[in-house]
């Protein structure tokens, strides 16, 4: 691997000049320079600086660009709620805070409510695949049952309650990653 090519490619991806990123890193526009040229090699702190403005980790970077993996199973997810919390929230896939979405499968149980959310940047999308819910938006408050979606700006206060004597699933989609996982 090529490793000036690859911080070249993520650079421009990221819209970054060298001396901007040369600016975030407390590094030299000239040594930025150097590393893309592959006529230096940095060390690995200075390179999980560099990957750190472009929010990738160490493993990420010297993934093939083939080996990146796209498939995650029932193994993968990682939950920052408790298994008999009344609002379970399963982050489906590793490290999409730092993607540009956020999927996870949201569990409410009968009469378990998210906190409202306060007005972030973004938008909301979410599938009903069990159960029904209320969705609040403002003042507003909105039924959606099996097979239903949803999908709303950011831009509301907004929260979810499960009305039901069942439990209700929700497929959530958070874009760009905001998701606050506090419920009652």
């Amino acid at each position: 691997m090529k490793i000036g090519a690859r911080l070249k490619q993520l650079r421009l991806h990221n819209s970054l000049t060298q001396e901007e990123l040369a600016n975030r890193t407390d590094l030299t526009k000239g040594f930025i320079s150097q590393l893309e040229n592959d006529t230096t090699c940095p060390s690995i702190a200075t390179l999980k600086d560099i990957l750190d403005v472009f929010e990738v980790t160490l493993p990420e970077f010297f993934t093939e660009p083939g080996a990146i993996r796209f498939v995650f199973g029932a193994d993968d997810r990682v939950s920052p709620t408790g298994e008999g919390d009344p609002v379970r929230v399963e982050l489906l896939v590793p490290g999409a805070q730092r993607r540009t979405m956020d999927p996870a499968l949201v569990t409410l149980a009968p009469g378990a409510r998210m906190e409202e959310q306060d007005i972030h940047e973004g938008d909301e999308f979410g599938f009903v695949l069990q159960g029904k819910i209320e969705v609040r938006l403002g003042e507003a408050v909105h039924a959606v049952g099996k097979d239903e979606c949803f999908f709303f700006s950011s831009g509301h206060r907004h929260s979810v309650r499960n009305p039901g004597r069942g439990v209700a699933k929700i497929l959530w989609v958070v874009a760009p990653p905001t998701f606050d996982y506090t419920g009652r």
